[in-house]
């Protein structure tokens, strides 16, 4: 018996939207599990994340893929933070410069190298001299530790009368970040030449590679030299002290001079005086030395030895006439013989 032939009749596809519910439903539910069980993950948590927003968003499914794709993208951002690079700590120049007065120079420097040695520095100069009057003046130059500076000034503070005090920090941790990347890359550079040579086969080549790598060596031997001292003035603070027996500053007083004042102030002009008057002496006295043996060479060897000259003649005068006699008066007549 035949059965009556009925028209077929295509099966309505279930709409889009209701499977993107059933599978947002289940990640979510699956997500929830692992997150009570194991804490979760952030690529979890990315990945439910990126289901819902694909399902409330666009109604279409979640695949596989776009949940890998999207727990990838998290992980490489969780190792991006990973290797981001740590910020260098703050690299300060510290230095300060102290004038203090003190009873006994000394004691006080004893006391100071104390100071220095127990907070882990030291002395690195030390000038000491002493005035006309007796008294010691020390100048000392102090490396610590940039940690401990502030209690040793403290200390160094207390060892006497604080007559002066200088301070100054100077930031470089520019500079110091500077250094450190430059060194990296003169590393790698110099590794590449190293390597450029081990592969060259002729000898013009290796020459030219030579002298690169020698400048290239060059540079990074400076840089680190650069580096080293920016260490060493960054870890240690530089402290000047002068220690000092008298009085740095005096008050004002009347210094208008008195008649002792004028005494001595004449005495000592009168002996200046006369020191430059020996000095004076003293300098001409090889000279005045020279001249009296040059005179008496003159009139005891020399003179004698000259040619006389003759004396001339004295010219010889004739004879006047003789005068005339007187006639002798006759007595009788009273007149002349005539």
């Amino acid at each position: 018996m035949r059965t009556p032939h009925r028209p077929h009749r295509p099966r309505s596809a279930r709409p889009v939207p209701a499977l993107a519910a059933v599978l947002l439903t289940v990640s979510l539910a699956l997500a929830g599990c692992s997150a009570s069980g194991s804490g979760g993950s952030s690529a979890d948590k990315a990945a439910a994340g990126g289901v819902a927003r694909g399902g409330a968003g666009s109604g279409a499914g979640f695949g596989p893929a776009d949940g890998a794709k999207a727990a990838g993208a998290t992980a490489d951002d969780a190792k991006a933070v990973r290797k981001a690079p740590k910020l260098a700590p703050s690299a300060i120049i510290r230095t300060a410069s102290l004038t203090i007065e003190v009873k006994h120079v000394p004691k006080a420097l004893e006391q100071v190298r104390t100071s220095a040695e127990t907070a882990g520095g030291y002395v690195g100069e030390e000038t000491t001299s002493r005035d006309a009057d007796g008294h010691e003046h020390t100048r000392v130059v102090l490396r610590v530790p940039t940690e401990r500076y502030d209690g040793v000034l403290a200390d160094l503070q207390g060892t006497g009368k604080l007559v002066e005090r200088t301070a100054k920090a100077v930031d470089v941790t520019d500079q110091v970040v500077d250094v450190d990347s430059r060194i990296r890359s003169q590393r790698a550079s110099v590794a590449r030449i190293r390597a450029l040579m081990n592969q060259a086969d002729k000898l013009s080549d290796v020459v030219t590679l030579e002298g690169e790598l020698s400048a290239r060596e060059a540079d990074l031997e400076s840089l680190l030299a650069r580096q080293a001292s920016l260490k060493d003035r960054t870890s240690l603070a530089t402290i000047t002290l002068s220690l000092s027996e008298t009085p740095v500053r005096k008050a004002a007083e009347d210094d208008s001079p008195g008649f002792v004042d004028a005494l001595s102030g004449g005495w000592h002009v009168f002996v200046a005086m006369l020191r430059w008057l020996a000095l004076a002496l003293g300098a001409a006295l090889p000279f005045a030395a020279l001249a009296t043996l040059l005179a008496l060479v003159w009139r005891r060897v020399v003179r004698p030895r000259l040619p006389r000259r003759p004396h001339p003649a004295s010219a010889t005068t004739a004879p006047g006439p003789l005068p005339h006699a007187r006639p002798v008066p006759d007595a009788s007549t009273g007149r002349d013989g005539t």
